[in-house]
């Protein structure tokens, strides 16, 4: 037998305005695609943004159902969008923000683990990390250079 110890590292911003002006540009992206979201039941609105390496900027948010729990999150709902519409296109950055319609989030909101998995699979196939920042409605920003430093011991098609 044997322990390891893992661990990970973000760095934490005080608020957007810390951050530099392309990571403030996404992340107001992000904020403007939380805006649109479709979130009648939890009142919890996400908005995703991808930057890509072509330059172009794609968003995403929520998107829930009366078949609870049969929605979808903003992340996936962006980058799922990012691989249909540029499939050979790298990801750089990824922004993510949420807000409630019932109490101010202000605290940072990270990825859910089923998005994790996800965006940890187009991490691993573009052989290159992206960076993650993350924040509730306002407050804290954090950010990851790496989806997969959110998700050690990650499975992947290495597997099957």
């Amino acid at each position: 037998m044997r322990k390891i110890e893992v661990s990970t590292s973000a760095t934490i911003y005080k608020d957007i305005l810390e951050l530099s002006k392309d990571d403030q540009l996404l992340m107001n992206k992000a904020i403007e695609a939380r805006g649109k979201a479709y979130a009648p039941y939890s009142k919890f609105n996400v908005g995703a943004a991808l930057l890509l390496e072509n330059g172009e900027i794609v968003l995403g948010n929520n998107q829930e159902s009366a078949a609870y729990p049969s929605g979808m999150c903003a992340e996936r709902v962006a980058i799922w969008k990012a691989g249909s519409t540029y499939p050979d296109v790298k990801i750089k950055k990824l922004a993510i923000t949420a807000s409630s319609k019932i109490s101010k989030v202000d605290k940072p909101v990270g990825p859910c683990g089923a998005c994790r998995q996800t965006l940890s699979e187009y991490e691993i196939n573009q052989k290159e990390a992206f960076s993650i920042l993350f924040m509730g409605e306002v407050g804290e920003v954090v950010k990851t250079e790496s989806l997969l430093s959110l998700l050690p011991f990650s499975f992947d098609s290495s597997y099957l």
